[in-house]
């Protein structure tokens, strides 16, 4: 059997830098909440695969759902002979997305290909091509994704030329100082000064910041943007590629703000870990690229309608909305307490079981401190825990458990993330209390 150093060495050798690793542990086996390396060594799983497993690893009902589809057949091509499958989870999600406009919904293969495939929907129904995002998001890395995400380094930097008419405002940040009034004022400068909004096909948001720092946009904020897009015939796309499948404690974080979108990325926790995304949206929009001007010929892969089938079912048969939220209270106040205790620890927030702690120094929001973030990543992975970083300065832990996560699978998850804080951030708690 490998071990993880030789495999290491293997995967320098054969696989490009730009595919980067957060740790050099090569996974064996997993199981809901739990993950074995090939040296037999078990880790619990704060990651989730990025927020894919919000119904955890192998989940006995997708797995079941997937050994049934392999023994009738795994392609076919949905665009040469279609399969049940594909209607039946374009009918669940058209039932579940927010708002009473009838929905239609395309599959594909990734989260980009959703956005790739919203932009297209949105320029050719509105015969418009400009597109607005936001700083600190991230919408995926293929080019056009590259153009939209809000983060130069490492998405665009050397890519480019990108995407033309592409814009960004501020994402409205809170504990950074950013206000729904200041993007709302940057929105009306852009509109004045650098692309008419007779012009602007689309205007995308994730609801949740996700890589951006797990930053929520405030209620009262995304429906002035709902109004504004009504106002000139602009089209809003819900990217819920993070923050979907009750992550948030609702299907859709956009369903906090009562909105409807009128396209709706999703993919990540829609299959369980089997490649799947789509674009929801509403019927008439949906259809107006002609005949062939959507698909793919992974998209909607009859392994990815079988996993996604079973997993809506598991997150309503197993309350998993619910679950988010009390798993979110409990996570947040693990995590205050202490930063009662650690002036590194800046912020505590959450939506849900979308839960972030944000790294500083001296408590001071505009000292970010992502060496701090780097070492505790590290600590906890060598003490048996997975956690990620992520955020515009790269200092926010993100904590995506499993919905599914046990109880005690999580307290102990918990007890090495504080061991493995104290390990790196005790002392110089000690010395800022001296």
């Amino acid at each position: 059997m490998s071990t993880n150093s030789e495999l290491h060495k293997r995967r320098e050798a054969a696989i490009p830098r730009g595919v980067s690793n957060n740790f050099a542990i090569y996974a064996e086996r997993a199981r809901n909440a739990e993950l074995w390396d090939v040296e037999g060594r078990r880790y619990i799983d704060f990651a989730s695969g990025i927020a894919v497993l919000n119904t955890g690893h192998v989940h006995p009902a997708m797995k079941a759902a997937l050994t049934a589809q392999i023994e009738r057949f795994t392609h076919a091509c949905f665009q040469v002979t279609p399969y049940e499958s594909y209607v039946a989870l374009a009918e669940a999600l058209n039932a579940l997305a927010p708002g009473s406009t009838p929905k239609k919904t395309i599959f594909l293969s990734t989260g980009a290909e959703a956005v790739e495939n919203a932009i297209k929907i949105a320029r050719y129904q509105t015969k418009r091509s400009g597109v607005i995002a936001f700083s600190g998001g991230f919408h995926g890395r293929t080019l056009a994704c590259s153009a939209l995400t809000g983060k130069v380094t490492p998405y665009k930097a050397g890519f480019g030329p990108m995407l033309p008419e592409v814009y960004h405002l501020p994402y409205p940040i809170a504990y950074h100082g950013i206000t729904a009034d200041d993007s709302f004022a940057a929105l009306e400068q852009l509109f004045k000064a650098d692309i008419d909004p007779a012009r602007v096909a689309a205007i995308i948001i994730e609801p949740v910041l996700g890589e951006g720092g797990f930053y929520a946009a405030p209620v009262e904020f995304l429906r002035r943007l709902r109004t504004v897009c009504d106002k000139h015939g602009i089209l809003l796309i819900a990217d819920e590629i993070q923050t979907g499948f009750a992550r948030t404690g609702r299907m859709f974080a956009v369903e906090y703000a009562g909105i409807e979108p009128d396209l709706m990325t999703v993919a990540k926790s829609l299959a369980g870990g089997v490649p799947i995304s789509a674009v929801i949206g509403k019927a008439d929009i949906m259809d107006a690229p002609v005949p062939g001007g959507l698909g793919g010929t992974y998209a909607g892969s009859p392994l990815g309608c079988a996993a996604g089938l079973a997993v809506l079912d598991v997150i309503k048969r197993e309350k998993l909305a619910e679950r988010a939220v009390a798993l979110g209270d409990r996570l947040v106040t693990r995590l205050k307490a202490l930063q009662a205790r650690y002036p590194c620890i800046g912020d505590v927030r959450g939506l849900g079981s979308m839960v972030a702690m944000e790294l500083v120094k001296n408590r001071k929001a505009d000292a970010p401190d992502a060496d701090l973030t780097k070492q505790l990543v590290q600590a906890a992975g060598r003490r048996g825990l997975i956690v990620l970083s992520c955020g515009i300065y790269s200092n926010v832990i993100r904590f995506l458990a499993p919905l599914t996560i046990e109880d005690a699978l999580l307290e102990e998850g918990l007890a090495l993330f504080e061991g493995a804080l104290e390990e790196v951030a005790g002392a110089k708690s000690l010395e800022l209390r001296a």
